[in-house]
């Protein structure tokens, strides 16, 4: 797969579609690697013009390895946020973000429209809010403002996300067995996945790169950045905010709270639908990043 340095550092990405169609960066979630997005969601968005950009964030993937910052203490992490304070973490969400818009520099892409899921929703807030003129639009999908008072995640959700796993080679039925739970525990009620497609996804993202350190300088990137509303509700440009009612791990209030932040913004609201992107819903969901992405061609 391609390379390139971008904000001073390696980036792995992969283009799918049309040269000449309009660019849509999509941005991966906590310890997801651009191998998660399903053949047939980007198909459905290519079918669409999008020049999609995938790419594997810092720290996950085939893109620049952080090990020598060590593995975050999350417990004392969150401790120094109870506390008031703002801890320090090996990076944030705010580099992440310029990655982000340092890819698109390096691509020579001048803007694109900008989807994020989960984290990565996190992240496409701030590449709209700190690299204004890098976004075209705004997709925020099963994400949120990560502004204090609103609902965690089910404590269920919550130990599936960090759970640690054996990796296959040491322990395959184990591993295979955790990352049928923790889909389970996440996603789409509605909409389960079929057991063996848990199982081929798993195993390619272990198979291509190990990375629980990456994932959890990740999580402490997460939780050392400050929350997002009052930037958000600067923003200026067409935005939609995609999110599953019954989503256990960023509760449906997250995504709710982000469209309220941001002026003008649109709430997909999609009943069944839990943390992940079920087959059922790619042409819901492109039809939404299509619609945005129309606002923006309409104001430009």
């Amino acid at each position: 797969m391609p390379q390139t340095t971008a904000n001073g550092i390696r980036l792995t990405y992969e283009i799918h579609g049309p040269e000449d169609g309009e660019p849509l960066l999509l941005i991966c979630g906590l310890g997801m690697q651009m191998i998660r997005w399903p053949e047939g969601f980007l198909d459905t968005l290519t079918a669409r013009g999008f020049r999609v950009i995938a790419m594997d964030n810092r720290d996950v993937g085939l893109s620049q390895w952080f090990d020598e910052a060590g593995v975050p203490d999350l417990q004392a992490i969150a401790a120094e946020r109870q506390a008031g304070r703002w801890p320090e973490a090996p990076y944030y969400l705010s580099d992440m973000a310029a990655d982000c818009a340092g890819l698109l520099d390096a691509l020579g892409i001048e803007a694109a429209h900008i989807m994020g899921m989960s984290m990565g929703g996190m992240i496409a807030q701030l590449v709209a809010c700190d690299h204004r003129a890098k976004a075209l639009s705004l997709t925020s999908i099963m994400s949120t403002t990560s502004e204090p008072g609103l609902p965690p995640g089910t404590p269920a959700a919550l130990e599936a996300l960090s759970k640690p796993r054996p990796h296959p080679d040491d322990d395959l039925e184990t591993f295979l067995a955790l990352s049928v739970a923790a889909s389970r525990a996440i996603g789409s009620p509605a909409y389960p996945a079929p057991e063996d497609e848990i199982h081929a996804r798993a195993l390619a993202d272990a198979r291509r790169a190990w990375r629980p350190q990456g994932f959890a300088r990740q999580y402490a990137a997460i939780m050392a950045s400050p929350g997002r509303a009052a930037k958000l509700a600067a923003l200026d440009l067409p935005a939609t905010v995609i999110h599953g009612v019954q989503d256990p791990l960023v509760r449906f209030e997250g995504g709710k709270a982000t469209a309220e932040a941001i002026p003008g913004c649109e709430l997909v609201a999609i009943d069944g639908m839990g943390h992940d992107l079920p087959a059922e819903l790619y042409e819901r969901i492109a039809e939404a990043i299509a619609a945005v992405a129309s606002r923006a061609r309409a104001a430009a």
